[in-house]
């Protein structure tokens, strides 16, 4: 990164329009994912969809109380209790698209009541096509009242910023919608049980190529996915507050690789000869726990 970039990183408000503008001016696949999972509807091979929340904090820098412009940029992520899917891993908060309350609820976002969304994050999305602009604002009510539910973040604390390419998974016919929002201030964890706890990973920390690595995947005999196996994916090691290090992969993973690369045109470095991390799957990474 240059200096400018990183003198960047460390402004509150220059890099937060650097983002809006990067996300707003940027292209997205909404509709056409949308009707495609809506044609999978009352078939067999049903597809899913779901709204999660790239949350985006800021730390000023204690030294300088004065001025709070200064400081360091987080990604919030959660780490998922062992009564859910994928239980363990780190991930946006979201969750399934509710086909009756998020239409319900959407007005809320989009009158302003809520102040979600707003100033030129607002003007962007309404300078997209209805219809895709109708999706955003959805997706955007689906992410915040899920982030709410399992986080205690509540809607009015989160400024949206944009939103960010779809994500589809095929194991579990899902495709995720992310949006990407700022916290606007220091807030109070309250979990439901699908979350252990908010794990906080500097911005900075991907552009340092050291944090990077493969994680090797088998699954066992028990979970048959009729995939390649073993299977090695790209993944950013990190350490939670408590010293424990995390393991960063799959989706959520590719969700950020493309944040950087639309605002800040990061490509992933080479990972030839980077750690490897070795995890096997069993069962229950596909049902969690419950019974």
């Amino acid at each position: 990164m240059s200096a400018i970039d990183t003198e960047c990183l460390s402004n509150k408000d220059q890099f937060l329009t650097l983002v809006v503008k990067r996300l707003g001016r940027n292209s997205i696949d909404y509709t056409e994912k949308m009707r495609f999972v809506q044609t999978t509807r009352k078939t067999e091979n049903t597809h899913f969809a779901a709204g999660v929340l790239l949350l985006l904090y800021f730390k000023s820098i204690e030294s300088m109380p004065r001025n709070n412009n200064k400081g360091e940029f987080f990604f919030q992520l959660i780490k998922r209790s062992s009564k859910v899917t994928q239980p363990g891993d780190l991930s946006c908060p979201g969750g399934l698209l509710h086909n009756f309350l998020d239409p319900l609820l959407r007005p809320l976002i989009t009158s302003g009541l809520i102040s979600t969304l707003q100033g030129d994050a607002l003007k962007y999305v309404q300078m997209r096509e209805i219809d895709t602009s109708r999706i955003i604002t959805l997706f955007l009510t689906n992410a915040v009242r899920e982030t709410w539910e399992e986080t205690g973040l509540r809607p009015w604390e989160i400024l949206f910023l944009g939103p960010l390419p779809s994500y589809s998974l095929q194991l579990f016919r899902l495709t995720i919608f992310p949006l990407v929002g700022f916290v606007k201030r220091e807030w109070h964890f309250h979990p439901n049980q699908e979350v252990d706890t908010i794990v906080e990973i500097p911005l900075m920390n991907f552009f340092d190529e050291s944090n990077y690595g493969l994680y090797h995947i088998e699954t066992s005999n028990q979970l048959n996915t009729n995939r390649q196996n073993p299977r090695e994916f790209p993944c950013l090691i990190t350490r939670d507050h408590q010293g424990k290090e995390e393991i960063l992969w799959g989706a959520t993973f590719t969700i950020i690789l493309n944040f950087l690369k639309i605002v800040l045109n990061f490509e992933i470095p080479d990972l030839h000869k980077k750690r490897i991390i070795k995890r096997t799957l069993g069962p229950e990474y596909l049902t969690g726990h419950q019974k």
